[in-house]
């Protein structure tokens, strides 16, 4: 009997005869499975991707658009602070040296230390939602947070139905007692929409302004079931779907947002037109700059700017995900604005990063865009507001990319989607 299984198992090695035609087939392609990405093509003075787009009929608008070279400055080292995290979504820098992450599911806030000890979550959550039916996001501390303690993080929360949308809210960290209190929601996404069309398209990215407003990031949340969701609600301006918001400290639209007074308008509507934005940042010069995800194909760098309208899902340089053209399938329209840059195919760009540090001087003034499909963090170096230059970061790792940070020491901070805080540093 032993000699049997030792030789079916020899036997199970050797290559076999095409399958009968009564076999099943076999598990179709997962749309945007990370383990297809192929390793980029580091080739100096040559676009590292070398994949055919999606959009067959695509062509950029202008030069500089899109596949820009690839160019290598400065080597760098990984250090790995802590693999013991669920779900990280986000980071925030605290004075005392320490980091504020937050997990996306159960929706937890946590503090980690530099060599990697990580706190137990932080009370004072559970009157957002029950358990398992809380998710927190983006997490940024307020500009007076040296006196205030106070911290602003989006979440959201799983209504009645499976209902919900993105939100807003603030509390008091309390960091030696491990708790959150005094916590204020002071913004609600409108309108709430189906769980099933959430799509993981939530937005939530936080930048606050040098006047000390604050912009959030809302995403436009459609599903694959059509019937269940109006995918033109990113260009309608009576809901906060697929929209940049822009609101005071307290909560209240901006007093100098474009669409304040218009009837039938949210007041709090900075700009208009987003399908998935994923990261979200300001440069010192006071510029947003913005990542979002495409369908198959179109993946965007957009430069944010008051009252514009970027266009989804009216023109894009992606395509549907079954493989047809979004809407009338066109890539331009007067009155819509391109992408500064895209990817085509997609690298699901998640958090992003403006670099202003001093431990890697080559890399100052350059963006630096996480990816999720991508697998890594890609360097995009920018001049007269174009990306000349592209380098991928981390593609050896393998690994989605959820966040990427630069603290006040000059590392990259980095977290990967599962568990991980990365530390890049010189090398």
């Amino acid at each position: 009997m032993r000699r049997h299984l030792i030789l079916v198992g020899l036997l199970a090695l050797l290559p076999t005869a095409p399958m009968a035609q009564d076999a099943p087939p076999p598990p179709p392609r997962t749309v945007g499975d990370s383990r297809e990405f192929p390793p980029p093509r580091l080739v100096e003075g040559q676009g590292w991707d070398a994949r055919p787009p999606e959009k067959a009929d695509d062509k950029p608008l202008f030069p500089e658009q899109t596949r820009a070279p690839y160019h290598k400055v400065a080597s760098y080292k990984v250090t790995t602070i802590t693999d013991k995290l669920h779900l990280p979504w986000s980071i925030a820098f605290l004075p005392s040296g320490k980091m504020l992450v937050s997990e996306k599911y159960p929706g937890q806030l946590r503090i980690v230390d530099g060599s990697g000890t990580l706190s137990e979550p932080l009370t004072g959550l559970a009157m957002l939602a029950p358990p398992r039916k809380l998710g927190v996001l983006d997490v940024v501390l307020a500009p007076s947070f040296a006196k205030s303690h106070l911290i602003y993080f989006s979440f959201f929360e799983t209504l009645a139905e499976g209902y919900s949308n993105t939100y807003l809210a603030h509390g008091v960290l309390d960091e030696a007692a491990g708790s959150v209190h005094d916590v204020t929601v002071i913004y609600r996404g409108v309108p709430v929409l189906p769980e099933k069309n959430f799509s993981a398209k939530q937005g939530g990215r936080i930048v606050f302004a040098r006047d000390g407003s604050l912009f959030m990031t809302v995403g436009d949340r459609d599903g694959n079931n059509k019937h269940d969701y109006d995918e033109s609600l990113a260009q309608k301006l009576d809901n906060d779907v697929g929209k940049i918001i822009h609101l005071t400290p307290e909560g209240a639209p901006s007093p100098d947002n474009p669409f304040l007074n218009t009837p039938g308008v949210r007041p709090e509507i900075w700009a208009y037109g987003i399908r998935s934005p994923q990261g979200f940042v300001s440069a010192p010069d006071g510029t947003f700059w913005e990542t979002e995800h495409g369908p198959r194909g179109g993946d965007e760098l957009n430069r944010i700017q008051k009252g514009k309208n970027y266009g989804w899902p009216v023109i894009t340089h992606g395509i549907d995900y079954p493989g047809g053209p979004v809407n009338e399938g066109i890539i331009a329209k007067e009155g819509m604005e391109q992408p500064v840059y895209y990817w085509d195919p997609v690298i699901a760009p998640s958090g992003l990063a403006y670099y202003n540090g001093t431990l890697f001087p080559q890399w100052r003034g350059n963006l630096l865009a996480g990816a999720l499909r991508g697998l890594g963090v890609y360097r995009l170096v920018l001049k007269n507001g174009k990306v000349i230059q592209e380098e991928p970061l981390l593609s050896e790792l393998k690994t989605r990319i959820r966040d990427v940070r630069v603290g006040p020491d000059g590392a990259v901070y980095v977290l990967t989607e599962q568990k991980a805080l990365l530390k890049l540093t010189p090398g």
